[in-house]
């Protein structure tokens, strides 16, 4: 309750001497006391009765009331019987230290303040418990999140993508959780838009939700901090509750060849693996939730199966880039397939699968590999024993790299450049910043260092499967 509450209950006819601007403070209980200094028994926002027993002077006053300011006190209510009022250096005191004051009647017992405040405590208390035992009810029986999300204000859960979860959507939510993909340490508060984030599992971050709360961690009374560690746990049940053990079932008897059970008509399977693959269940699970996939896992990889007849690479690919910042160094590789119907759902997870294990020789920290890439070179190479591609690789680019390392000419760089750019001297020039001469030279010094011309055809292919196969992944994306 708070202390402006004090002038409504007509039994107690308490009087505001000072501090009419401070009456929407609460109290959370009420103490008598006649001690000069009794800041060691207070624990704050406590309504404090005094006699004034403690009073020999003016000087008094002071003690008495700083002792109360900096425990935290919420008002005080005070009448000295032997003077038959309240002393001006009393008052002066609160005035100064922005403490409420009220008058006592000399008629109402201090028992009868007590009375009737914890009285009234205990019911609002009661109300509180209620009401969060209702909101607790409401989440069991599945109406979710936002029954609870009021009890810390200005509050919101989010996913590591920016999707609210539960309550309103707050302002920036994709700037909300870059920082909290981000930041060194949780919670940490965002500044530019005055929230703080809050992980709710605490575990990796691109596979958890997290809270985000108006205001700065930093400067919360431990009772809000410790609400809204409640309020975690309470989201991370909910979470657990929203994941479906059957999913897991299906994905299984799917690559056994069992599909009778799967709802969709048409789908495409996600491989994904390079993390702890429930973490990737979980981040596969959230960037295609729209799509309500079937995720499990297999082996060390995640599998989804998506009703889709749709293309899904390219969202892929975007959604784990911006995840990346959480990813602490770790790969993501993953495998897309093509469209199938359930009769071809265990082919196309072989199909995902083999894509994934294309996306893991390239050297990009999420990569998506789609099944049309299967068709390509690389397929054909995957065939060809290691030491044949390692000598293959040896004999066209070891010589470049050497005397890139000797004479600091970005042999190999260039050579990929030229190759990208089909072979054209002015748009390898300009890609390089060079003069075309000096293309010229250095593709001259090339050939002249492999024995190689690559005005050929056959011989840019070999350069080109060599840079491909090679420890550095060939050529960056465009």
């Amino acid at each position: 309750m708070r202390l402006r509450s004090l002038l409504a209950m007509p039994g107690l006819r308490l009087e505001v001497v000072t501090g009419e601007d401070e009456l929407d403070r609460t109290i959370r209980w009420v103490v008598t006391t006649d001690l000069l200094d009794p800041g060691r028994y207070l624990r704050g926002r406590e309504l404090v009765l005094s006699g004034l027993v403690w009073r020999t002077g003016p000087a008094d006053s002071e003690t008495f009331v700083r002792a109360l300011t900096e425990a935290g006190v919420s008002g005080l209510a005070a009448w000295d019987l032997t003077l038959g009022a309240i002393p001006d250096d009393l008052v002066a005191a609160c005035r100064r230290h922005r403490l409420p004051l009220f008058k006592v009647p000399e008629d109402v017992a201090f028992a009868t303040i007590t009375e009737e405040v914890v009285r009234r405590l205990s019911g609002a208390r009661a109300a509180d418990l209620a009401a969060v035992l209702d909101r607790h009810r409401r989440l069991v029986e599945g109406t979710g999140l936002d029954a609870v999300l009021d009890l810390v204000g200005d509050c919101h859960v989010l996913t590591p993508t920016g999707r609210v979860v539960a309550g309103p959507s707050p302002p920036g939510p994709a700037a909300l959780a870059g920082a909290f993909l981000t930041a060194p340490r949780l919670p940490h508060h965002v500044r530019e838009l005055g929230m703080s984030v809050f992980p709710v599992e605490g575990g990796a971050r691109v596979a958890d939700w997290f809270i985000a709360a108006e205001g700065d961690a930093a400067d919360w009374p431990p009772e809000r901090r410790a609400l809204t560690a409640e309020l975690a746990a309470i989201v991370a049940l909910e979470r657990a509750r929203m994941r479906t053990p059957a999913d897991q079932e299906l994905v299984a008897a799917a690559a056994a060849g069992d599909v009778s059970r799967l709802p969709g008509a048409r789908y495409v399977v996600v491989a994904a693996a390079g993390r702890d693959p429930g973490e990737l269940r979980a981040v596969l699970a959230e960037i295609l939730t729209t799509a309500r996939p079937v995720v499990g896992v297999l082996d060390d990889e995640a599998i989804a199966l998506v009703p889709s007849g749709e293309d899904i690479a390219a969202g892929l690919q975007d959604a784990l880039d911006f995840l990346a910042p959480g990813l602490s160094g770790d790969r993501i590789t993953v495998g897309v397939s093509d469209v199938a119907a359930p009769p071809g759902v265990r082919a196309a997870i072989e199909e995902a699968r083999y894509a994934r294990r294309l996306a893991a020789t390239r050297p990009f920290p999420v990569c998506v590999v789609r099944h049309d890439e299967l068709a390509t070179h690389m397929l054909l190479l995957a065939g060809v024993p290691d030491g044949v591609r390692r000598m293959f690789k040896a004999r066209l680019l070891d010589p470049l790299r050497a005397y890139d390392e000797t004479h600091g000419a970005d042999l190999v760089r260039t050579l990929e450049t030229f190759l990208r750019h089909s072979g054209s001297w002015t748009r390898c020039a300009g890609q390089l910043h060079l003069h075309v001469n000096s293309v010229r030279y250095r593709i001259q010094r090339i050939e002249e260092l492999t024995g190689r011309d690559l005005s050929r055809l056959e011989d840019r292919v070999d350069f080109f499967l060599a840079l491909r196969l090679s420890s550095c992944g060939g050529p960056g994306r465009e």
